[in-house]
């Protein structure tokens, strides 16, 4: 009787149909539902939103989607039930423009089904304000959706979270800017980094935070202070209410540590800090969050000679420095590091005193001398002009080359400038001092030519003098190139006819080495106004042969 009576029942059922059953079990993945068929229906749970507000015992419909499946069981559906009846008034609940709240059952191509009673679209395009590159996050989510389209005949509904999420911040951004002010902090959240700062979401609009104004100290990029997502807080620094714009400032949240920064690193002070940056100039240390000084080149040894900061120091590198200034105003401390050690050129004078004979080695060597290294870091230089009493010397390294050890006598000593002053020549008795015991005019001496010029030689004689040979007291043949008739290396006799203190040269003649008294007795009276002078000496010699031999070519003119 119970099998005909079930099969009498089971006669009722049609496919299409929205039924009761009655809830006979609760399962992990499924409900059983019997609606007087021959056997039970199995409802997947993710059709309810909450399984756990099912009752058994309790009725609810279901459509039958089959009366039969191929186990011989009917497949039932309860969210079909629900957009079946759903459908029947779904204008009156939702009109285009409503606001519908909805669970996102599956992701699909090109968007997102979502169940407001009714299976709806939610295109990609309209999920958010920025579409998401990950869907699936959103699925067994719940939210608010505004109907963008609802068309009956194909049962289709368009659903749209971003104009909602829009039209909310639209009415948030109007009350944000009517309540904003320069001075006040705000929460926010980092929206977007950038090279040259952040946008912050103020929960209704966004501010731009610029790297300038995010930290008192030195950032190269705003992802070393801030990551996307992040909750900080800000200070309104300036509002454009017309452009709707907002400037925001993270670090003036925190005091500026350069308000009293005199107090805290008085000039003299001893402080410690780390490499932050090298420059071509220096070297850049942070002394404390957001304070930064500069050590430049010169400020890093008193003796070492560093041309490059990195051949010293290293970024990241901890030390300590003592001030040497500050300026305020500008933001800048001076620092520097030689400071913390003495001054060696504070021991010059005593170590090194004038008239001091000294040894060392050539260095360097410039156009105007070469400098001589007397201790590490400590150098002296030798002026050209002090390098020899005889010689005109117009470059050192006619003399000197690098790397040469020398003797030399100091001469002068700044510790201020740092220089000290040598002398070479300062080593020997100068030979102009007293000229008049090695030649006289009139002696005939022997000497070797050092130099050829367009006007005459020179001539290196005893005690390294030189005499100089005018080209017209080389020959009585009137001559045209010096280079023609003398060479360097190239050794002559000649007669001291002048002797200049004042240029410390001597004036030779070729011509006149051989002059027997009779025929330098004849050139001078033949000159009689220009014989001698008030001293009563041949000191006017080689003016009177320079003449001589002017008379002789005009005469043969």
């Amino acid at each position: 009787m119970k099998d005909l009576l079930a099969e009498s029942s089971f006669d009722k059922l049609k496919e299409g149909q929205i039924v009761p059953g009655t809830i006979t079990e609760i399962r992990q993945n499924e409900v059983v539902v019997d609606i007087g068929g021959k056997s039970e229906g199995l409802i997947p749970a993710s059709e309810f939103i909450d399984i756990g507000e099912l009752q058994i015992g309790s009725q609810i419909d279901v459509y039958v989607e089959k009366l039969e499946d191929k186990n011989g069981m009917p497949t039932l559906s309860y969210d079909k039930a629900e957009q079946k009846k759903n459908w029947d008034n779904i204008l009156t609940r939702f009109p285009e423009g409503s606001i519908a709240s909805g669970r996102v059952r599956a992701k699909v191509k090109g968007g997102l089904i979502v169940s407001i009673g009714v299976d709806s679209f939610l295109p990609a395009s309209h999920i958010d304000v920025q579409p998401p590159k990950n869907l699936d996050q959103y699925v067994g989510q719940t939210y608010d959706f505004k109907v963008l389209k609802i068309n009956l005949d194909r049962k289709n509904i368009v659903l749209s979270r971003r104009e909602l999420i829009e039209e909310q911040r639209t009415s948030k951004r109007r009350a944000l800017l009517e309540s904003i002010e320069p001075g006040q902090v705000r929460k926010g959240v980092v929206k977007n980094i950038t090279d040259f700062g952040a946008f912050i979401d103020l929960d209704g609009m966004d501010g731009l935070l610029h790297i300038t104004d995010m930290s008192w100290g030195r950032i190269t990029h705003p992802s070393e202070m801030l990551k996307q997502g992040e909750e900080i807080q800000v200070m309104i620094i300036e509002v454009n209410r017309d452009k709707e714009r907002v400037s925001l400032g993270l670090k003036q949240t925190t005091k500026n540590p350069w308000d009293d920064i005199e107090q805290k690193f008085p000039v003299g002070a001893k402080v410690h800090g780390k490499v932050v940056n090298l420059v071509p100039y220096g070297a850049f240390i942070e002394i404390e969050p957001g304070v930064e000084g500069l050590v430049h080149i010169t400020e890093m040894s008193w003796t070492k000679r560093i041309t490059k900061p990195s051949e010293l120091l290293k970024v990241g590198q901890e030390l300590d420095a003592v001030v040497l200034g500050i300026q305020k105003d500008e933001q800048k401390i001076s620092l520097g590091l030689r400071q913390l050690e003495a001054n060696p050129w504070e021991m010059v004078r005593h170590n090194y005193p004038i008239g001091a004979r000294v040894h060392g080695k050539v260095r360097n060597m410039t156009t105007y001398g070469a400098f001589i290294e007397l201790e590490e870091g400590i150098d002296g230089m030798v002026h050209v002009s002090d390098m020899s009493w005889t010689r005109k010397v117009n470059h050192p390294s006619e003399m000197l080359k690098k790397g040469d050890e020398v003797d030399a006598i100091v001469l002068d000593v700044d510790p201020s400038q740092q220089r000290i002053s040598l002398g070479m020549k300062q080593l020997t008795t100068d030979p102009w001092a007293d000229i008049d015991a090695h030649f006289k005019i009139g002696d005939v001496v022997t000497g070797v030519v050092t130099k050829i010029t367009s006007f005459g030689a020179f001539v290196e004689l005893k005690d390294g003098i030189d005499g100089l040979v005018h080209i017209s007291q080389i020959s009585e043949d009137r001559i045209e190139k010096v280079k023609d008739v003398l060479k360097p290396g190239q050794e002559v006799t000649a007669r001291v006819i002048k002797i200049d203190t004042a240029e410390r040269r001597l004036g030779l003649s070729i011509k006149a080495a051989n002059y027997s008294a009779e025929q330098l007795a004849s050139e001078t009276a033949t000159l009689e106004a220009l014989t001698r002078d008030s001293s009563g000496d041949m000191m006017n010699l080689g003016d009177i042969l320079d003449a001589a031999s002017g008379d002789k070519e005009k005469s043969a003119e």
